[in-house]
């Protein structure tokens, strides 16, 4: 995220700056459905990933989830030798900026993640950038780690996309499950070290709001650190 601490830092980007703080074509936070076809998970810990752009948001809002015991920022979708947090800057690796979300589905199912993930973690209808950030690095998509998660995000999707609860097409890919790479260590738990950093308060507060708001039920107020 250097260069959006540079756009919303840096004295000299002040242009750059004025348009991180006008709003993207965001629509509103959704109370995404329960999912038709839940999923059915062994008893044990889990682990899912999910790209929706800014992996500091993202793991904000993943990391006030109850049953939630891990939240890790990193990439998926490219080859380990390139998952480093410049060159996946760049836009051209294959890499999006992902989280890998370890649960209980005892306590929360993947269909559960699934609500959160469309309804408040991430705006769908957005293609190949969210809010300020631009670039298939910040692509929507599932990455479906096993044949259930396949079968209850493919099957979450298109009961999404009958319903159309948003103004624009939904454009959210599932992905191959191609590895995880944690990103750098100063960038885990971002929010929680950071809460007055410029880009969270202006993109990120309003998330975790809305997941307190939008799903009362799963909401915890500390912090799962990574």
């Amino acid at each position: 995220m250097a260069r959006r601490s540079l756009r919303l830092l840096g004295a000299a980007l002040t242009t750059a700056l004025a348009a991180c703080l006008q709003p993207a074509h965001a629509d509103a936070p959704v109370k995404a459905p329960a999912a038709i076809i839940p999923a059915h998970e062994a008893p044990g810990t889990k682990t899912a990933v999910f790209a929706g752009g800014c992996y500091w948001g993202m793991e904000a809002v993943f990391s006030h989830l109850t049953g939630v015991t891990s939240v890790v920022s990193g990439f998926e979708g490219g080859r380990a030798a390139d998952a480093d947090y410049e060159t996946v800057s760049t836009g051209t690796t294959g890499h999006a900026e992902s989280i890998r979300v370890t649960y209980d589905p005892a306590r929360i199912r993947y269909d559960q993640l699934l609500q959160v993930f469309f309804g408040v973690a991430s705006d769908p209808t957005q293609l190949d950038r969210q809010e300020p950030d631009v670039g298939p690095q910040y692509r929507n998509a599932l990455v479906p780690i096993g044949p259930e998660q396949a079968r209850v995000a493919r099957a979450y999707v298109a009961q999404l996309k009958a319903l159309k609860l948003w103004k624009r097409p939904i454009v959210t890919r599932i992905e191959p499950w191609r590895g995880f790479y944690p990103g750098p260590e100063e960038h885990q738990d971002f929010a929680l070290r950071n809460p007055r950093h410029p880009y969270i308060l202006r993109w990120d507060v309003a998330r975790v709001d809305a997941l307190h708001r939008t799903f009362p039920q799963w909401w915890k107020p500390d912090f799962t650190q990574h």
